[in-house]
């Protein structure tokens, strides 16, 4: 269903209050779950958007504030919701399940329905077509865990009917993981693996083996598990893989084996010579073991060795340092390590030395690396790098601000007397020429202080600058600089943009610079805003599609208030950084943008 692009697609709007509590209620009664979880699976700021298939078949999409569609009905007249992998990812057991071999799942991701000789495993909550169904990854008929969810369908045949000389769909896939509608999100890795409840919440139908071998059903039948994938296909369980608690609270016992892991990550990655040592003991760890932790955690039950990592937000990182741990103190950490003999530790005053680390230890030989907070802060900076030189290779745009002369406020007579050009288009350096010239030519230099002029001594340009019930006497000396500005105030305003490859711009009426604001509205909830961008070539749907790329969040656009024209796109979230960002790399000269936050303001 979206394994092409959408054919189009509207802005997401907000939902309002009422009716995203009338979503939670239908997600509780269709799908039996607790109100807890319906504020999980419906959290507060969605934003829907309608949508329109490549099969040209109208939809609505519900997107988490932070951009992650979560659920979608598709069809005229129909309000079936369906969860997305993102909302399945949240909930393992919001829908009956069935496991295929991982070399299905890229021909499922091409769009492909799922066959039945490509089923192995079937929950026991499946009942009968056309029941929404998830596709899981199988793991192993012997293993207690479920793989993550990967794609979304309606059961296509009864249960009783999948075996193994049986032929047709098993299932109609209607989304997947990586398809356009995961797209929209923020294109996470799959979470990790979710273990079977011991009352036989699922129901195991077959055993994988080999491709192409045959695997009991428990039922006496067999089913066959062909190769489906094609040759060599992807398997997505190489992708790095993790599920992140939200406030993840871990003991001191499980604090104090990821810090040990990170010991052992440290001595494995780091090349440690002894030329490095002694070491001092506060040293060793601040600058090796704690950029060493893992960037996230998967569960407090999990060994600390198997910990992964992705792109998800480090607020979710629990606290891992030694004052959170069983042990006292950091000496007494390190003398426990020291005893375990991964390093050794020569305790003297006034500071412990670590001495040498064991490189040639079980632990780290046998240790599989994770991705560690340096390795993310590391990739951070590479982004950084990268975001930088493609901005350096954007040709930042051409801006000038113009005056041009106008009779009617008395700026025309200077221009006419000094004999410059009435009708041309001044810029700041040929307003200062302009003035020197005149100011030369009449004498109207200050002997004592050449950086001021005698204004007084000419009516012409006495006249020119001074403002609307101004005492004329109060004029008598100006600086140049000052006689520039007033000069420039009676002037009409003008401005030109040149971006390569466009048309330059010229245009009558004061630039102003692309305002990024951060406000509070809908309660406490702060967005930024971003205002003014039409002058330099950017447009705002481009604009929300990009950021909500981009910050992975929700992004819309309506008509700028207050104005008669212009529009206002609105990114949830504090933003100001990434918007900048990104107006930066499509050329717009920093000087143009003005950047603000007032949510912390009434």
């Amino acid at each position: 269903m979206f394994k092409k692009p959408l054919s189009k697609f509207k802005t997401s709007a907000p939902l309002r209050s009422s009716d995203r509590r009338k979503l939670k209620q239908r997600v509780v009664q269709a799908f039996g779950v607790s109100p807890e979880d319906g504020d999980l699976l419906v959290p507060d700021g969605l934003m829907s958007q309608k949508i329109v298939t490549y099969s040209d078949e109208p939809g609505v999409v519900y997107l988490s504030p932070e951009g992650d569609p979560l659920w979608f009905t598709v069809g005229k007249g129909t309000d079936d919701l369906i969860p997305t992998v993102y909302t399945l990812w949240k909930k393992y057991d919001l829908i009956p399940w069935i496991s295929t071999p991982a070399a299905v799942i890229p021909v499922l991701v091409g769009g492909a329905d799922l066959m039945i000789p490509g089923v192995v495993r079937i929950s026991s909550s499946a009942v009968a077509p056309p029941q929404l169904i998830s596709v899981i990854q199988h793991v192993s008929s012997s293993s207690s865990s479920l793989g993550p969810p990967l794609a979304v369908g309606r059961l296509a045949a009864e249960v009783s009917t999948l075996k193994a000389d049986a032929k047709g769909k098993a299932v109609h896939i209607l989304h997947t993981w990586k398809d356009h509608l995961f797209d929209m999100g923020s294109n996470g890795d799959p979470p990790g693996e979710l273990q079977i409840q011991a009352d036989g919440e699922a129901k195991e139908t077959g055993e994988a083996g080999e491709e192409g071998s045959q695997v009991d059903d428990g039922g006496g039948q067999e089913l066959a598990v062909e190769d489906i994938g094609g040759s060599e296909p992807q398997d997505p369980s190489s992708a790095p893989i993790t599920a992140v608690a939200a406030e993840l609270t871990l003991s001191k016992e499980e604090v104090s084996d990821v810090l040990r892991t990170a010991v052992v990550q440290a001595i494995r990655v780091n090349s440690l010579t002894p030329a490095s040592f002694p070491i001092p003991a506060s040293t060793f760890y601040s600058s090796y073991i704690l950029p060493s932790r893992p960037a996230f955690v998967r569960r407090p039950s999990s060994d600390p060795s198997q910990l992964s990592s992705n792109d998800a937000a480090s607020s979710t990182y629990p606290q891992i340092d030694i004052k959170h741990s069983t042990h006292k103190s950091l000496l007494a950490f390190f003398k426990l390590l020291d005893k375990q003999r991964l390093l050794s530790l020569k305790d003297i005053k006034p500071e412990p030395l670590i001495m040498s680390v064991s490189a040639s230890h079980p632990d780290v030989i046998s240790h599989r690396t994770y991705t560690s907070l340096r390795d993310m802060q590391a990739k951070e900076e590479k982004r950084e790098m990268r975001q930088e030189e493609e901005r350096s290779k954007v040709k930042e745009m051409e801006v000038k601000e113009l005056w041009k002369p106008y009779s009617a406020s008395g700026s025309g007579k200077f221009f006419t007397e000094g004999g410059f050009d009435s009708s041309a288009l001044y810029t700041h350096s040929d307003l200062k020429a302009a003035v020197n010239t005149y100011v030369t030519a009449r004498q109207l230099v200050n002997a004592r202080d050449q950086s001021y002029v005698n204004v007084g001594a000419d009516e012409v340009l006495l006249a020119t600058v001074s403002a609307k019930g101004e005492a004329p006497e109060s004029l008598e000396f100006l600086k140049r600089d000052e006689v520039i500005r007033r000069l420039s105030t009676k002037m009409q305003n003008w401005y030109e943009i040149r971006a390569e490859g466009k048309d330059p711009l010229l245009k009558k009426g004061q630039l102003k610079p692309i305002s990024v604001v951060v406000k509070v509205r809908q309660g406490r909830k702060a967005s930024t805003l971003v205002t003014g961008f039409e002058p330099f070539f950017l447009e705002g749907e481009v604009i929300a599609e990009e950021l909500r790329r981009l910050c992975a969040c929700a992004t819309s656009m309506s008509p700028a208030p207050g104005k008669a024209s212009g529009f206002e796109v609105l990114v949830q979230g504090k933003q100001t950084k990434a918007v900048t960002e990104f107006l930066l790399s499509r050329g717009v000269p920093k000087k143009w943008i003005e950047a603000a936050d007032l949510s912390g303001k009434k």
